[in-house]
């Protein structure tokens, strides 16, 4: 009895010194901090709330153990048989004019990792470029390519980053420490700071947002706008922070990023307010209708493209990661064949491979396949 007790002491000592002192899951919440974020119209019961609630259909014990079972199990096909292929980045000055032309550059660089070259501005949005979506990378499921199309080191400087929500899946600790010393702004949701300053982020190039806020950065037009989703890194911090899209708008080209969410009246709402978007950047992957009040079907993924009032889009969420039991091309297949049945334009550009907005011919070739 003694041994046994004197186990469950050192375990519940390591689990404690694991959530407060391991930085990858990040920092909790000071009272003023919470106070604070209580003043949110999205703020309630202690913690942020969706505008159109979100249950999740595996509540209860029963659910929860066929979830894990399944899990255990795993699909044969949600990963790839062989390492992704991917392109070398070269950016917007890897093509002759593009530059001068003023046109948009988007690089999706894996699940929802991106980079959007706008008006002489580079921002990343949501650059989680790990190994996995944990805070144990070596015991995560492991990236579908072998290397990304690039080395942090090799980054331009960078003009911001964009944050949709911090998940382990958007915000990596191993990414932002490596990425800082060349960031000059990080752009958030509320609640989302204290995270980054824990991992060396100066509080002075951080600025945090709500639901709805517009402001200008760098000569950009931004919007933070409403997702419909959920928060949390460790044990006890669901929901202490925000989740949210953004409208990005140049002087030529306007961009919908839509972080991770499940489907509902909020896009048509972004949509009657700040569209129509040259392009959009869909979450598109890691479903199931257990929990698809938090990722969306791929055909609802096309229609919140067209609630937006989206002309082109690229789905995103997927080609990197498996977190959900589906295939992993399964998304993408389903976006195509939704987006011909509803002749909406959609783009499937090669993991590296650099858009251009707008251009008379996008990315279609199915390389996944």
């Amino acid at each position: 009895m003694w041994i046994l007790l004197g186990i469950i002491v050192v375990l519940v000592v390591m689990v404690y010194v694991l959530l407060n002192y391991y930085p990858a899951f990040g920092a909790r919440q000071s009272k003023a901090r919470k106070a604070q974020l209580s003043r949110s119209a999205q703020y309630g019961a202690k913690k942020f709330r969706n505008a159109t609630p979100a249950p999740i259909d595996n509540t209860n014990m029963g659910g929860k153990i066929k979830l894990l079972v399944e899990f255990a199990k795993g699909n044969p096909k949600g990963r790839p048989a062989i390492p992704v292929a991917v392109e070398p980045f070269r950016g917007s000055n890897g093509e002759v004019g593009a530059e001068q032309s003023g046109k948009a550059a988007i690089t999706w660089f894996g699940h929802s990792a991106a980079m959007l070259q706008l008006d002489g501005k580079t921002l990343l949005l949501d650059p989680m470029f790990g190994r996995a979506p944990s805070p144990f990378p070596f015991i995560g499921g492991k990236r579908f390519s072998s290397k990304l199309p690039f080395e942090i080191e090799q980054l331009p400087l960078i003009d911001a980053v964009i944050i949709s929500h911090d998940h382990y899946d958007h915000l990596d600790y191993g990414s932002i420490v490596k990425l800082k010393g060349k960031v000059k702004r990080f752009i958030v949701p509320l609640g989302v700071a204290p995270h980054l300053v824990r991992w060396g982020v100066s509080a002075a190039i951080i600025e945090e947002h709500d639901w709805w806020d517009e402001f200008e950065y760098a000569g950009l037009r931004l919007a933070c706008t409403p997702a419909r989703h959920f928060s949390g890194r460790s044990l006890s911090d669901r929901d202490a922070t925000l989740w949210c899209s953004w409208v990005i708008e140049g002087r030529e080209s306007k961009i919908f990023f839509s972080g991770d969410s499940g489907y509902g009246p909020h896009f048509k709402d972004i949509g009657d307010k700040y569209g129509p978007f040259d392009l959009t950047l869909m979450e598109c992957g890691q479903y199931d209708e257990r929990w698809a009040a938090i990722h969306m079907m791929p055909e609802e993924t096309v229609q919140a493209h067209l609630d937006v009032q989206g002309k082109v889009m690229i789905p995103i969420h997927w080609g990197a990661f498996t977190l959900a039991l589906h295939d992993w091309t399964d998304p993408v297949e389903r976006a195509v064949k939704a987006a011909r049945d509803r002749q909406a334009r959609i783009a499937t550009p090669k993991i590296g491979e650099t858009v251009f907005v707008p251009s008379a011919a996008y990315p279609s070739l199915p390389w996944w396949r």
